[in-house]
């Protein structure tokens, strides 16, 4: 059974920077599209990075702020997060992905673990 720990969140200022971690256990990890996704308050859930085969893949609204990597050793995905914003404020999730085609949506596989919450104070 396929298991996410996401783990590294917590209260930064504007501007600063947070490294999340994703421990994924329970399946061949290398072998895995991963994606992080976030849930602010009253929204719905969002996918902000993907790492796949293909390379990374970025929302507009984290591009160029946000790099998401892989540790095939650790079975982790961390999410570097730069230059964070208020709007950035969620809990944040990962999750093995899926598309049925390139230039489809990515879709999440799996059940969703705990979250780790980020809080960005302006």
């Amino acid at each position: 059974q396929v298991q996410f720990v996401e783990s590294g969140g917590g209260l930064v200022q504007a501007g600063g920077s947070l490294r999340l971690s994703c421990t994924v256990s329970g399946s061949t990890f290398k072998l895995k599209d991963i994606g992080w996704y976030r849930q602010a308050p009253g929204k719905q859930r969002e996918l902000v990075a993907v790492i796949s085969d293909g390379g990374t893949n970025y929302a507009d609204s984290v591009q160029g702020r946000f790099t998401i990597s892989r540790d095939n050793v650790m079975n982790t995905v961390p999410l570097q997060m730069n230059s964070l914003k208020p709007e950035d404020t969620a809990v944040y999730y990962c999750n093995t992905v899926a598309r049925i085609s390139d230039g489809a949506a990515w879709l999440p596989l799996r059940a969703w673990g705990q979250g780790t919450q980020v809080t960005v104070s302006s």
